[in-house]
């Protein structure tokens, strides 16, 4: 992976954070190269040591990789711009931008175009991120690990088979992080209406997630193991999770996510060829 070219078409925050974790585990900053209309996101990465291109041509000419790190809403133009390039590169496509589906893609870059498309999350700014991968058929074996070795540089990687499956990864962990956030955001305002301070309530919640999600990382149980082995009976945790209970938690929790899924499969529709 180390002697591959790979190149960012867009310079934003993820891609910023893509880079940086390539670098970390030891990929060459002159083997990266970045695109970008915005001078200051260029000045800022250009900080890196990685090339910077003149234009998205240059850059598709010069790697083995293509990501594409800009926002949705512009990506058809990007790709439209450097059309011929596109199709004259042999570099296959790494895509990061959300609700934008393979169809689409293939539609602007040629129908025989290797393509993986990724829905990696925000905490991947922090190298905890979680991302899924779907890969087309024209995707070889060494595309694919290059791919997965990309976005496994600020997290972890699953790969799904079914395409549609990633509106599950966008409801789940695309969008999962807001859903821990409400949960401390209630759990905080809750604290110090208890009398708590500001500072003492959100450092102990902080804490408490950080600690709940690495019991769950580490210990291999489920997480109704580990919330039973934690609630003593008629204890304090059992009367809270009973309070939830009533309020329907789970069902609350399932038609959040529905909706989310479901909003993801119609951005795909707007924001598609």
């Amino acid at each position: 992976m180390n002697t591959k070219n790979i190149g960012f078409i867009g310079a934003g925050n993820m891609a910023a954070s893509l880079i940086s974790g390539l670098i970390r585990s030891g990929h060459a900053a002159d083997k990266i190269w970045v695109s970008d209309i915005n001078e200051d996101a260029l000045n800022h990465i250009s900080l890196l040591k990685v090339k910077v291109a003149k234009d998205s041509h240059q850059l598709i000419n010069a790697v083995d990789v293509v990501v594409l790190a800009v926002k949705p809403q512009h990506i058809a133009e990007v790709i439209t711009e450097a059309n011929e390039t596109f199709k004259k590169s042999k570099a296959f496509i790494v895509s990061i931008a959300a609700g934008i589906n393979q169809s689409s893609l293939s539609t602007w870059l040629g129908n025989d175009k290797a393509i993986v498309r990724c829905m990696p999350n925000t905490p991947a700014l922090v190298e905890t991120g979680a991302t899924g991968l779907h890969a087309n058929e024209y995707v070889n074996d060494e595309q694919h690990d290059l791919a997965e070795n990309i976005m496994r540089s600020v997290g972890i990687t699953v790969w799904v088979q079914d395409e549609d499956e990633l509106n599950a990864v966008t409801a789940i962990s695309g969008s999962g992080p807001a859903y821990f956030f409400l949960l401390m955001e209630a759990m905080e305002a809750s604290a110090k209406s208890l009398g708590l301070s500001d500072d003492v309530a959100r450092i102990l919640i902080e804490q408490t997630a950080l600690g709940a999600a690495k019991i769950a990382l580490e210990s291999g149980e489920s997480p109704s193991e580990l919330r039973q082995r934690v609630t003593s009976p008629n204890g304090t945790t059992e009367q809270a999770l009973n309070t939830f209970a009533n309020g329907d938690f789970n069902g609350l929790v399932e038609r959040a996510l529905k909706s989310a899924h479901d909003r993801s499969i119609s951005l795909s529709e707007e924001l598609g060829a």
